[in-house]
């Protein structure tokens, strides 16, 4: 039951290709990244002070993920990794910050998905081979992830995409993150639903609250979407507007029920 509610793993349980994260600021949020070997993580974050996100004060002060404080002493493996920005590579413990570990969990029931009510822990997703996962956060970590955006392009996103090659290709929702869709569920289920003037009783409006979050996240779930479609890492560094509405005419139906082995391509020069 324990196992249920939790994701925390220990160090020694670690494989190359794991999606593994770690809670931020007393639990407001969880930073991600996949875990490449030989203590080795490969993760996608923001400076502190970068002015991108959601292009407020709260960049600097909340949400930055930088592995290390400018203000401690470096660390020796990895150097004063502060400032850095984009898609990055640091030791395990450089990027837990102190916190504990924990794994992200993907090809989950309905019903799990649903009992884990914070978001940014699992999907329904299927994810793919470890060799693929690899092979897409190191690709990135030499090419980039575009720009770091809360909303529509966090570390989860980034971790997500390694482990399953799936991208949003529609502008009118937030991106894969788990964290950023229970956000808009929780706002979904105060503020947003008519439904919640059927009822006055505390009651009814709790349980209409929590039936209002939980079918927003399940239906904004990956695994769940229609609006993915896979795209190989070569191909999305290439064209990275692929996530444009135009990148519609470029798929003829999503492609999550269908998973294939990515077509490789040798990296540009």
């Amino acid at each position: 039951m324990v196992a249920l509610f939790s994701n925390k793993i220990a160090k020694d349980e670690l494989k190359p290709g794991d999606h593994i994260y770690s809670w931020r600021h007393s639990y407001l949020y969880a930073h991600h990244g996949i875990y490449v070997g030989n203590g080795n993580v490969i993760h996608f974050t923001r400076g502190a002070g970068q002015e991108i996100g959601t292009g407020t004060v709260l960049d600097k002060f909340i949400f930055s993920s930088s592995p290390s404080n400018p203000s401690d002493s470096p660390c020796p493996r990895c150097g004063d990794q502060s400032k850095d920005d984009g898609v990055i590579s640091s030791c395990l413990e450089c990027f837990l910050s102190d916190g504990e570990l924990y794994q992200f969990q993907y090809g989950v029931t309905p019903a799990v998905f649903l009992a884990k009510a914070r978001g940014g822990t699992c999907t329904l997703a299927r994810a793919d081979p470890p060799e693929d996962v690899i092979h897409r956060a190191e690709y990135l970590f030499q090419n980039g992830f575009g720009g770091y955006n809360i909303f529509k392009n966090n570390c989860e996103d980034f971790a997500i995409y390694c482990k399953t090659g799936l991208l949003i290709f529609t502008t009118v929702s937030v991106g894969r993150s788990g964290q950023a869709t229970s956000f808009i569920a929780a706002a979904s289920a105060i503020v947003s639903s008519p439904l919640r003037f059927l009822t006055t009783g505390f009651a009814g409006l709790t349980a209409m609250g929590c039936g209002i979050y939980c079918i927003s996240r399940l239906v904004s779930d990956i695994g769940v979407r229609r609006d993915v479609m896979k795209i190989p890492v070569e191909r999305l560094v290439c064209h990275p507007g692929l996530n444009e509405p135009e990148a519609e005419s470029l798929v003829s139906h999503p492609v999550l029920d269908e998973p294939e082995a990515e077509t490789r391509t040798p990296k540009e020069k």
